[in-house]
């Protein structure tokens, strides 16, 4: 394992294009920020772990034991439902926000979006 330090608004390179930063210090908890390609898949461990177990499981599954789903072409509505202010309900997308430096975020401490990061 490399053992780096580094102090506070300092970089780590991995690569070409994947870059660490050290954002904040606190007590003994750090805030990393982390630059990566899209197709590069970025999680803490635990979440990491139980993805993986899930695939694992999900894997596993025997297809005989899937109850066969009985849908018909004429009751699937392709349309979201509403909510009273006009979001989609129910989709699990994430909500993306501008900041005032008009970057887009995902509404969790003003942190860019992986998904909506421009180059």
């Amino acid at each position: 394992m490399l053992v780096l330090s580094r102090q506070r608004d300092e970089t780590i390179m991995i690569g070409d294009d994947i870059e660490i930063t050290v954002v904040d210090i606190r007590g003994d908890k750090i805030r990393l920020g982390i630059e990566a390609p899209l197709d590069v898949a970025v999680h803490r461990k635990e979440v990491y772990e139980a993805i993986r177990l899930e695939n694992e499981q999900a894997a596993a599954l025997d297809l005989a034991e899937l109850k066969p789903l009985h849908i018909s072409p004429g009751n699937i509505d392709k349309t979201p439902a509403k909510t009273k202010k006009g979001r989609d309900r129910g989709g699990g997308g994430q909500v993306l926000r501008s900041n005032k430096a008009g970057r887009r975020t995902d509404g969790r401490n003003g942190s860019r979006s992986r998904r909506n990061r421009t180059a």
